[in-house]
This record gives C-alpha cells, sequence and structure tokens, in this order.
C-alpha cells in the first residue's frame, strides 16, 4: 500500500473519460522536457526523472489518462507541480486531495523507514 499522486485534469483522477492527458501529450512532454528520459523497461509510458531526489530513479507513468507516481518526495513533487502547470492540469492524491503549491507535499523517504 503507498500514496499516490497524479497529475490530473479531472475533478476527481479515477473520473478522467471528458478530459484525459493523453499519451500523445505525455511523450512530447518528456521529449521536451531534458529532466526526463523514458525507460522501456518498465513500460512505453514510463519515465524517470533526472533531477535531485532522494530517490536512486524517480519516476512517472501514464495510464489512462493521467500522469502518476508513488511516494514522491518532496523534489518530485514540485516537479510534478511544473509538469501539471504546462499540461494544464493538477495534482491529486487517491482521496481526491488537490496539491497546488511548493509546500502542500513534504516528504522524505526516510521517513518511511
Amino acid at each position: 500500500m503507498g500514496v499516490e499522486l497524479y497529475i490530473t485534469r479531472a475533478d476527481f483522477w479515477a473520473d478522467n473519460d471528458d478530459q484525459p492527458i493523453t499519451s500523445e501529450e505525455w511523450l512530447t512532454y518528456v521529449s521536451r522536457d531534458p529532466e526526463f528520459k523514458l525507460d522501456p523497461r518498465n513500460g512505453k509510458y514510463f519515465a524517470l526523472w533526472l533531477g535531485k531526489s532522494e530517490y536512486e530513479e524517480p519516476w512517472l507513468d501514464w495510464f489512462q489518462g493521467n500522469i502518476n507516481t508513488k511516494w514522491p518526495d518532496t523534489a518530485l513533487y514540485n516537479k510534478m507541480l511544473l509538469v501539471a502547470s504546462a499540461l494544464g492540469a493538477k495534482v491529486q492524491d487517491d482521496d481526491g486531495n488537490v496539491y497546488s503549491k511548493v509546500g502542500d507535499w513534504v516528504f522524505s523517504p526516510k521517513e518511511r523507514g
């Protein structure tokens, strides 16, 4: 079990049929952002973030109209805000809580133990 954060255009990430982020939009974004590289070992839409993170391989993955990750550290969350802004979307958790600014999500994997 874990916390997932989603980049979504929907009011609730799981109900995004009317406003999905397309796989093409995601792949175009990744191709234009030098801080990302696709990692096909984990799927066609799986991208590693090359920015400063507490994780060895921080990642984002596109699936069914959303972009998600599990337990992002603060740095990856901050990058998610930038991606969301570029895609006309927002960051949301499993329960539908919206995180809209730096400081709304603060997490270090070291805290999880």
